[in-house]
């Protein structure tokens, strides 16, 4: 991605999170809590006025200068102590935790809620762009592909499965016992009806990638890019009153299939 793309959806995802009727936009007060340390912040945006602050920002030489005290308290440890500038600028890069809290803040401003209640129309809004989701193929190709990756190694190197697949399925010639005493002999022997197969499918996913690769080049959308922006859609419908950019960028950024246990 490069940096003007960055900064046009940086801009754009501030620019839609703001409430709609301007003015300046008041300090986000978050409460954290661990291991039973608690701490309110009333944390307005980095001052850009402070001596020390610039100071330390503008020396070519930070080995000598250190932050100081004032500095240190001033840096966010998490998502909701960033101020809207910096959370905006790592969401449009695509992180979906950023996504995740610049979304919440825009149903703040457009609900009138706290941040609690934001979080709890969030976690419906997740709820929804999860339910419907058909992940049964992919499930179905990862079945398959681990099958015929480990169910093709006694295919051809093991003799008894060898056997019994020649019996029902090719019904060769069996060597003689002397030519079947070790694993690469039998390979040898089971490579006559395994190569073609393999080497047939191999070829096959070859082809297949490359006319993925030429797909993305004509800016056509492959099965999965598809499946996203069809679930994209469906959430920015379902959720009218939130700006439909910033929905699609968190449905977008969030993951097909989410386990439900730890």
């Amino acid at each position: 991605m490069s940096l003007n793309t960055t900064s046009q959806r940086a801009f754009s995802m501030l620019r839609r999170m703001r409430p709609s009727g301007g003015g300046a936009a008041a300090a986000v007060t978050t409460t954290h809590s661990n291991n039973g340390y608690t701490r309110n912040n009333n944390v307005t945006p980095f001052p850009t006025k402070n001596d020390d602050t610039r100071r330390f920002l503008q020396t070519t030489n930070h080995d000598s200068v250190k932050p100081t005290m004032e500095i240190a308290k001033l840096m966010p440890v998490g998502l909701p102590e960033m101020n809207n500038e910096t959370l905006v600028t790592i969401a449009a890069l695509g992180h979906h935790q950023a996504r995740c809290e610049a979304l919440v803040r825009h149903i703040m401003s457009i609900d009138g809620v706290d941040y609690d209640a934001a979080t709890t129309k969030f976690q419906e809004i997740e709820q929804s762009n999860r339910a419907g989701m058909a992940v049964y193929p992919y499930f179905i190709g990862i079945s398959g592909g681990m099958l015929a990756a480990f169910g093709s190694l006694p295919l051809v190197f093991n003799l008894n499965t060898a056997v019994w697949f020649n019996e029902f399925y090719v019904t060769t010639d069996i060597p003689e016992p002397k030519d079947l005493e070790t694993m690469l002999e039998v390979g040898s022997w089971t490579w006559n009806w395994m190569e073609p197969p393999l080497g047939a499918l191999s070829f096959s996913l070859l082809c297949l990638q490359y006319a993925r690769a030429q797909m993305e080049n004509l800016g056509l959308h492959p099965y999965t890019t598809q499946v996203v922006n069809s679930r994209a859609d469906k959430l920015a419908a379902a959720f009218p009153q939130y700006d439909p950019f910033l929905l699609r960028q968190f449905s977008k950024s969030a993951p097909l299939f989410k386990r439900t246990w730890s």
